[in-house]
């Protein structure tokens, strides 16, 4: 194969349109695509003689094209390569190779199987910087390596489709596996998720590595400016990789003494900048791509090398999604919506599509079912269960270990108006404790409704429900009395024992006084 055009490159935006200048420059690109028209009317203007498409099937059914590069969004890298690959080119494609370690080891098998060149874009292997701190730490300048740390922070570009985890930390978490030639025994990581729940901006990952070595890698993309450092910390000197300096890579020979073998003392020296070899990274990356193709060689950065970095990547996601199981004082399914200003108790639940609005305060052990609203400025105590499709809004108090069922229905204004504001009218509505309230019941505003009150499905309350009393009907009226584990009273005389719990009620003036309560059976189901 001659070294002609032969590669084609998919993903022309914010990285690949680098990819695309190199490989302009480097002779070999054959076809450009991305499903953007304007992006390609861009590119094309810049990089002239490139056959330009907008669907992958093309590149995939050209003959003249015998590699790819591929430089999509991270979702899309398995599918791709994958595609790539079954079709007989040989691969590059930009970190992540995957979004998963059982997809990342598909995609080696197959590469594998098919006897095909395949590369993961791992930059900084390629960077004469790095390559120089790898000969510089196995010269023994530094001593034992015992720490390696690095910060990869900007204020750059902000995006929704992958975290920071996997879009700055695939560099360093390659890098310090090549340096210590080991992959490391434990992985922990935590972040925050300033901007889009459930998408981090920061993380703090942490490794450990058999021979002793611990080190970590601190990533954010909300930082007032750019920086990236790597540092290795040895027994006799220190090294610094800083790829923003003009000088890339520094020795800092600082010694560590003892006062009379007990008190350490840090006795400082200048830096020595260690001089490197000019060569732009991605350039230098990409001719060894060419040259794997060309000379059927395995890739420094092959498959197994991107598998490698993947594994820690899936370790450090678990770990986050860990930690958060385990210190967030309550769980919300990721398409809930929690304002802020909102107090939710330890131990409550909040389902799909649930908003929780501004001044809202949920007690503990909650259980907020799908498609609820609550708030603004909403009180419900502990244990209360919310069922699907209920709206609880403002002037609504809920006390402790209500049942709401499915899309029951509470009001604020008696007289509502579209075109009239009736904000100032709003009424408060109250349930006291244990009251249940039954599917597609509608509450009218201003009543209350007392303790372990059973209201029936699809009953219209428009007046206050008494403490243990059963209301049906539209309008509601009670039809009977409910003990407090819900099952209904029969009443011998002005006495009634519960059939099912055991518990004591006595009629006393048209209400029911509880005699004996909370039996064994209550107990023991809580």
């Amino acid at each position: 194969m001659d070294k002609d055009k032969f590669i084609g490159l998919i993903g022309l935006g914010y990285w690949g349109k680098n990819i695309l200048r190199n490989l302009f420059e480097l002779g070999v690109l054959h076809t450009a695509g991305d499903a953007s028209h304007q992006i390609i009317s861009e590119r094309s203007k810049e990089f002239h003689g490139v056959n330009y498409i907008t669907k992958f099937e093309e590149m995939l059914n050209n003959k003249d094209i015998k590699a790819v590069a591929i430089a999509t969004p991270a979702a899309t890298h398995y599918e791709y390569v994958k595609q790539a690959l079954l079709a007989g080119k040989d691969v590059f494609v930009e970190k992540p190779l995957a979004l998963t370690v059982k997809e990342g080891q598909e995609i080696v098998d197959i590469a594998s199987k098919g006897k095909r060149v395949l590369m993961v874009g791992h930059i900084l292997l390629y960077h004469p910087a790095v390559i120089k701190l790898k000969k510089v730490i196995a010269s023994g300048v530094l001593g034992k390596v015992e720490y390696i740390y690095s910060n990869r922070l900007n204020i750059g570009k902000l995006r929704t489709e992958e975290n920071i985890l996997w879009s700055f930390a695939p560099h360093d978490i390659s890098v310090i596996i090549a340096l210590l030639e080991e992959e490391p025994a434990s992985v922990k990581a935590f972040g925050g998720d300033y901007l889009n729940k459930g998408i981090y901006d920061t993380t703090m990952t942490t490794l450990e590595f058999k021979n002793g070595v611990k080190g970590h890698i601190f990533v954010s993309w909300l930082h007032p400016y750019k920086e990236q450092k790597l540092i290795v910390v040895g027994s006799k000197a220190m090294a610094v990789f800083d790829d923003v300096s003009k000088e890339k890579l520094f020795l800092y020979p600082h010694k560590i003494e003892w006062k009379d073998g007990k008190i350490p003392i840090a006795q400082k020296v200048d830096y020595e900048v260690i001089p490197v070899e000019d060569g732009e990274p991605l350039k230098l990356e990409l001719q060894h791509f060419i040259d794997c193709v060309l000379q059927r060689k395995t890739p420094k950065t092959d498959g197994n090398e991107g598998l490698r970095v993947l594994k820690v990547l899936e370790q450090a996601e678990k770990a986050l999604a860990l930690r958060n199981l385990f210190v967030a004082p309550y769980f919300a399914h990721k398409s809930a919506c929690i304002d802020e200003g909102t107090q939710i108790g330890r131990g409550t639940k909040v389902w799909h599509f649930s908003h929780i609005l501004k001044g809202s305060r949920i007690g503990k052990d909650c259980i907020i079912g799908q498609n609820v609203v609550i708030g603004p400025a909403v009180e419900i105590g502990d244990r209360c269960k919310i069922q699907n499709n209920v709206s609880v809004y403002k002037g609504v108090v809920l006390e402790d270990e209500v049942f709401c069922g499915p899309s029951c229905v509470f009001t604020n204004v008696y007289n509502p108006r579209a075109f009239i504001e009736r904000k100032h009218e709003f009424k408060n509505t109250l349930v006291k404790n244990g009251a249940t309230i039954g599917a597609n019941a509608t509450i009218v505003c201003g009543v209350t409704i007392g303790r372990y009150a059973m209201i029936g499905a699809g009953a219209v309350i428009k007046a206050d429900v008494q403490d243990y009393a059963i209301a049906v009907g539209v309008p509601a009226r009670r039809i009977g009395w409910a003990c407090k584990c819900g099952t209904t009273l029969k009443f011998n005389g002005n006495h009634a024992v519960c059939a099912y719990c055991g518990n004591e009620y006595r009629m006393e003036k048209e209400s029911i006084v509880p005699i004996r309560e909370e039996c064994e059976r209550i107990k023991n189901q809580k």
